[in-house]
């Protein structure tokens, strides 16, 4: 088979996978959404296809709102919600939820913090009487919030401190985000998470976990009648708070690339990594941030993309090579592009590599094989996805939670096929500037 014919036989084959995704978006669960009085938004995805749902409640609140000096707090907060309330004291929420033959867990990020359920369909109203008690009911004693304290430093001191990669990442986000809070890691500096007391996990608590403050996503199966019953019953009680508005960030202009180089004594292998501060979908015009998710997937979103082909499989200089773009923010977000480099290579001749697979796509469009097939992957996985309420309510609950609406998510698909080869240009070229970036190396540090 010719040069000319393979390029031809992937086309049509991404082409192929291209219309069944699209036929799979098409047919997307409707999505129903109302505000109850109290001011709790609630989205509800019905499908019954099996006997579960999957119920997230997304608090519009995240490491941006920690106060000066405490960074962490929210992280901190999100951890003192498994630690029990007046009427279900120490991890019997958790305990409940297992008891009834579901699971349950909860991440924050810099905008919102996230808990959610799975569990049979039966036992709709159990769980949202679960999340009304821990929502105005939370265990915030001196004794609770010690020792929710103390197992955060310890976490901090085994996620963070003792993975060189994860320390390095967040050395190169604050490098990256200059005097935004964004610069500020989700789980905090160790030093401000010692300040953390019961008098300042209460005001947080008061401030930010309320009915007006969260968003209600329920998807599988269930109805919309179902769920607004329930959480009528559940949630309708709760009253409203005055919220605090969320302050209005700056982003201060970058005037140069930065360089950080980080040695540590437990790496196994050296890497590189390097941060661009983008736009994000909060900021970007519809269809700007699904292009950026298309130049990620160009660059390095699997083993056939341009990194990994010519680092890793080409010129043999990295043994693992990928991009990614996080655009799901209030403010900017980031494209990253990570590298582990083979033992004798040196990070600068890495550095150069890269910069030499990603010129190109600033200066002229990818072909027409690499979008399509870039597109169908992007489409696919969107399609394949609406198959788990879990996913489908991560869908639409962190659209909204960053001032998105349940529109843009139903047309997600729709504006990943309407990226051209001309918009991955124009992106990469306005985006990928090394005035924007932050470059990492992490090595191993002599012995």
């Amino acid at each position: 088979m010719t040069a000319l014919s393979k390029a031809i036989s992937l086309f049509a084959v991404c082409a192929l996978l291209l219309l069944g995704a699209e036929a799979r978006a098409a047919s997307a669960p409707k999505a129903f959404q109302f505000v109850m009085q109290n001011g709790l938004q609630v989205v509800v995805v019905p499908d019954h296809r099996a006997p579960v749902f999957t119920q997230m409640i997304w608090f519009k609140t995240g490491a941006v709102d920690d106060p000066p000096g405490v960074s962490g707090l929210a992280y901190f907060l999100e951890h003192m919600m498994f630690r029990g309330t007046r009427a279900l004291p120490a991890d019997g929420f958790s305990q409940t939820i297992a008891r009834n033959g579901g699971d349950d867990g909860a991440f924050t990020t810099h905008d919102y913090t996230v808990f959610h359920e799975q569990i049979a369909k039966d036992k709709l109203r159990l769980v949202m009487h679960l999340e009304a008690d821990r929502m105005t009911n939370l265990d915030l004693s001196d004794a609770a919030v010690g020792a929710g304290r103390e197992m955060m430093l310890a976490q901090r001191r085994l996620r963070v401190d003792d993975d060189p990669e994860a320390l390095t990442a967040e050395q190169a986000e604050a490098a990256l985000y200059l005097s935004h809070p964004y610069g500020r890691p989700v789980i905090g500096w160790p030093d401000e998470i010692r300040h953390i007391g019961r008098a300042e996990a209460e005001d947080f608590y008061r401030r930010h976990y309320a009915p007006n403050n969260a968003i209600l996503v329920v998807a599988g199966d269930v109805t919309a009648d179902d769920v607004r019953a329930a959480a009528e019953s559940e949630f309708g009680p709760l009253p409203a708070r005055e919220l605090i508005a969320r302050a209005d960030y700056a982003q201060p202009p970058r005037l140069g690339e930065t360089h950080l180089v980080i040695a540590r004594k437990n790496v196994k292998a050296a890497m590189f990594l390097r941060l661009y501060r983008v736009q994000g979908y909060a900021e970007a015009a519809p269809g700007r941030a699904e292009t950026l998710e298309v130049l990620a997937k160009l660059l390095g979103g699997d083993a056939a993309s341009a990194l990994y082909r010519r680092l890793v499989v080409e010129r043999k200089l990295a043994t693992d090579a990928g991009a990614a773009y996080d655009g799901y923010t209030r403010d900017a977000g980031v494209f990253a592009v990570t590298a582990r480099l083979r033992p004798g290579v040196s990070p600068e001749t890495l550095e150069r590599a890269v910069d030499d697979v990603v010129a190109p796509y600033l200066r002229r469009p990818p072909t027409a094989a690499e979008l399509t097939r870039a597109k169908a992957q992007l489409v696919a996985g969107a399609a394949f996805r609406r198959d788990s309420p879990f996913e489908m309510a991560s869908a639409y609950g962190r659209a909204l939670a960053i001032g998105l609406t349940v529109f843009d998510v139903q047309q997600w698909p729709q504006r990943i096929q309407a990226v051209t080869r001309g918009d991955v240009r124009k992106a990469a070229a306005a985006s990928l500037v090394k005035a924007e970036s932050v470059s990492a190396y992490l090595l191993p540090a002599s012995q």
